[in-house]
């Protein structure tokens, strides 16, 4: 049994432990450590994603599992282009992966997103991430390639999109 709910900045540290696991597990194969570190330390610090959660840049949910947070998702307008919704992060605790935690995470994103009156939501995913192929079946086409510097590393992503 599971619910979902909107996370609030007292659920910080779930969101955080659940990122530093599934980051490992995710990113090993394709990133050298130190790159993991950073992107971990630089997007997931307690203080960048509180501020997100207490000034609205990001809508989290979180899943529970029997009371347990286990999977979380967040989202927002794109800043550049508010008739686009972006899912920013989908985790699932490796323990829960093949649960349908993600798909429903995905559908609950993409509800929000129409009962915002939006049609197109849209995800980065790392060129080499065996992830690409779950978010295609989700629905998600590749729509173009970017490359993102962050400090001294590259996010080399697919950005894919799904019409809803």
């Amino acid at each position: 049994m599971y619910t979902i709910r909107t996370a609030t900045v007292n659920d910080v540290d779930a969101i955080l432990s659940i990122a530093d696991t599934t980051w490992w597990v995710a990113y090993s194969p394709i990133l050298e450590r130190e790159q993991i570190e950073f992107m971990l330390n630089e997007i997931y610090s307690a203080d960048k994603i509180g501020k997100q959660v207490t000034e609205n840049q990001q809508t989290y949910l979180l899943l529970e599992e029997e009371g347990e947070p286990v999977a979380f998702a967040a989202y927002s307008p794109r800043g550049e282009n508010a008739d686009i919704f972006k899912l920013h992060k989908l985790y699932c605790l490796p323990k829960t992966q093949g649960k349908g935690y993600g798909k429903i995470l995905i559908n609950e994103v993409a509800q929000k997103t129409k009962d915002a009156g939006k049609q197109v939501l849209e995800l980065n995913v790392n060129r080499y991430n065996k992830a690409k192929s779950f978010y295609e079946k989700m629905g998600f086409a590749v729509a173009y390639e970017e490359d993102i510097a962050i400090g001294p590393y590259w996010m080399n992503d697919y950005v894919m999109r799904k019409e809803l």
